[in-house]
């Protein structure tokens, strides 16, 4: 009961497909079957190459989150060091920062 299902869009049929996948997986042995046969997992096969250099430690290397945005924060310094203080943690602290804000924008908004 295998038939050609026929579509707007296309022709569907699973032993065209299954042919297909055949022909893939034995051009994919092909190719793996060419590749060098004396490779060691446990030799220095495994090591990255870094131009002749020796690796590093991996904590040397680890490009940590901080260092992403290290141009960003550096060119804002000053900004985060005035913004920094100001964040203690406590919602009552922001909410009274959020009406002091709110009052300065309504006196300006009435006063113009």
């Amino acid at each position: 009961m295998i038939g050609t299902l026929t579509t707007g869009f296309g022709v569907w049929n699973p032993l065209v497909w299954l042919c297909v996948i055949l022909v893939a997986l034995l051009f994919s042995w092909i190719i793996w079957r060419c590749g060098e046969s004396d490779y060691d997992e446990d030799t220095e096969q495994t090591s990255p190459y870094l131009s002749g250099n020796a690796e590093p430690a991996k904590g040397a290397v680890h490009v940590r989150a901080g260092n992403m945005y290290w141009g960003f924060t550096a060119a804002l310094k000053s900004y985060y060091d005035k913004l920094i203080p100001l964040h203690s943690g406590i919602v009552n602290d922001y909410v009274s920062w959020f009406l002091i804000g709110v009052v300065v924008l309504f006196a300006v908004v009435v006063l113009l």
